[in-house]
């Protein structure tokens, strides 16, 4: 039968949008499942901030009725104009293992964005930077993380038949908290402390407000970011929508600033414990007993893996040794919590400088996604 492709126009189809992620991956080992209601809002032009700057259609494929696959296409404006392109994105895009269903997906994703003046078609990509994005292509044996891809290893496979190039891979490592700082490290950060008048702070949950701590950090991600592939910077709205949603999870001991001599913040860390396997027991689902788990894993009884969610340096700072700081003042506190292992966020495999801070442990390459480009 033909692959029939229909693009989402009511709460009811939404719904089913997210939920075959759901049904696919159920009972899959490595795969973290999103929470519904924050799915939710991010497909919600009222609730996600990125649609300032956005546009974006949903599609559901189905065979005899059955859903068979699933795709997002979005146009990120601030993006393109921030690097000069004309790029259609495919996201959230999920497949049984028949080209006819991927095929017909992507052909979708790029007659939209033809129709809408575009020349290229990239992804797996979100709305913007903080969404997850790359196509794993390394590390199907691995546990997922909450702002990563998980896919089979057959998805792969589709886009290079159907004619996708490489655009940029994203590597992942995991790293062992050590038993003790290596004192070369403690003596090169102490050294970078005096060298450039730095001092380290921790941040109290009431300083997010009052001092403005929140808009802060996210001004220097942004800046930090900037040159980053794709990158488009955050508008206030997005920021604001951020630290409403984010820092209030985030135990304060394990966020680390650096200042330097006047005040102004040069670098931020911020990692929390992974969700991963309470996000798999919840079947993202808050209620009825979903909100349990991953408070458990939050507040109580915390897993032996942390995620590192954010590490930014302000540019001026790079390649100083500043990066060393952070995690100078978080590795003690790591070992104070009972954390054995730790996993980085997707870094680009171009990005060497963020790359080299992990030398200083002991770490591997455990994970590599891709992001696909084809013309139109």
């Amino acid at each position: 039968m033909a692959i029939i492709i229909k693009k989402v126009s009511s709460k009811k189809e939404l719904k089913t949008f997210i939920r075959f992620n759901y049904e696919l991956y159920r009972g899959n080992p490595y795969s973290v499942p999103d929470l519904y209601d924050d799915m939710l809002g991010t497909f919600s032009p009222k609730r996600n901030a990125a649609f300032e700057f956005c546009e974006a259609d949903y599609f559901l494929a189905y065979r005899n009725g059955h859903v068979v696959g699933r795709v997002a296409a979005i146009i990120n404006r601030r993006a393109n104009e921030t690097w000069n392109k004309k790029e259609v994105r495919f996201g959230w895009i999920d497949f049984i293992d028949d080209f006819e269903v991927s095929e017909a997906l992507l052909d979708t994703v790029a007659q939209w964005g033809k129709e809408r003046g575009m020349e290229a078609m990239v992804g797996p990509l979100g709305f913007t930077d903080m969404d997850a994005e790359g196509m794993l292509i390394e590390g199907f044996d691995q546990l997922s993380t909450m702002s990563t891809i998980y896919n089979f290893p057959y998805y792969p496979q589709h886009m290079e038949k159907l004619g996708f190039e490489k655009e940029t891979d994203w590597v992942e490592f995991k790293l062992t908290v050590p038993d003790k700082l290596p004192e070369k490290f403690v003596r090169i950060s102490e050294i970078i402390l005096q060298k450039y008048k730095l001092k380290i702070k921790k941040l109290k949950r009431k300083e997010i407000k009052e001092k403005n701590y929140g808009q802060k950090i996210f001004d220097l991600i942004n800046e930090a970011y900037a040159p980053l592939y794709g990158y488009s910077k955050m508008t206030q709205g997005q920021i604001n929508q951020y630290i409403k949603m984010y820092l209030p999870l985030i135990d304060m001991r394990m966020v680390s600033l650096v200042e330097d001599e006047n005040g102004e913040l040069v670098a931020v860390g911020i990692s929390m414990p992974s969700l991963s396997e309470a996000l798999q027991k919840a079947k993202g689902k808050m209620l009825p007993f979903g909100w349990y788990h991953l408070m458990k894993a939050l507040f109580f009884k915390k897993p032996q893996v942390l995620d590192l969610l954010l590490v930014g340096v302000k540019p001026e700072y790079q390649s100083k040794g500043v990066n060393a700081l952070l995690f100078y003042d978080l590795v003690p506190v790591y070992q104070q919590m009972g954390f054995k292992y730790g996993e980085s966020n997707p870094e680009l495999e171009v990005n060497k400088k963020v790359q080299s801070q992990w030398n200083a442990f002991e770490s591997v390459l455990h994970k590599r996604r891709r992001a696909y480009k084809k013309m139109l």
